[in-house]
């Protein structure tokens, strides 16, 4: 019987060593795959072009007036935002609707001053993914999502003005992920 050298030994030790790694990490890159392909994306973000037209939901087209760059949009009356990012192939990386408080921020250009994972909002509810960009009067507008969709509203002050701009949660997450602080926010009429 051959007698195996000590780098013979460490060699054969390595080379299996290295086709575990590379088997593990194949198995890795495919496990990853399936699971940001089962990851749900913004309720309302661009629809599959093999969805019947009828099950797409309907988004307003983006503003003209909304500037340019990279921007978050709100539009006041149709309550409607737009996440968008020229530098994508379809700029508008998200769109959908939110729920506003009961005071309004003036419409004009301004940028994301601070952000919160989660706290309370000035109706006494939890929420998380708190994008503020505006103070006005005393009154701090910026997006945000329910913790709870399902619990039900506080009775409130009618004097208490609230400028929470509710979002789902899964499109308050789509707007946290896109807007860090200094991301232009403009509101529009």
């Amino acid at each position: 019987m051959a007698k195996l050298g000590p780098g013979a030994v460490v060699g054969g030790l390595t080379l299996g060593a290295l086709a575990v790694i590379g088997l593990l990490a194949f198995q890795a890159n495919g496990a990853a795959s399936r699971a940001v392909a089962a990851v749900p994306s913004a309720s309302s973000a661009a629809p599959s072009a093999s969805a019947p037209e009828s099950a797409r939901p309907t988004v307003p087209p983006l503003p003209a007036e909304s500037g340019t760059g990279l921007r978050v949009v709100y539009a006041l009356q149709e309550h409607q935002v737009w996440l968008v990012d020229p530098k994508k192939p379809n700029p508008v990386v998200a769109a959908f609707k939110v729920v506003p408080g009961n005071t309004l921020p003036a419409a004009g250009t301004y940028t994301v001053t601070s952000r919160t994972a989660a706290g309370t909002g000035t109706d006494g509810r939890q929420i998380e993914h708190v994008v503020r960009f505006a103070q006005q009067s005393g009154t701090v507008f910026g997006f945000s999502a329910l913790v709870d969709e399902k619990a039900p509203a506080p009775t409130l002050d009618p004097r208490t003005k609230t400028g929470g701009l509710r979002a789902s949660r899964a499109d308050g997450q789509a707007l946290w992920d896109f807007a860090p602080n200094g991301t232009r926010v403009v509101v529009i009429a």
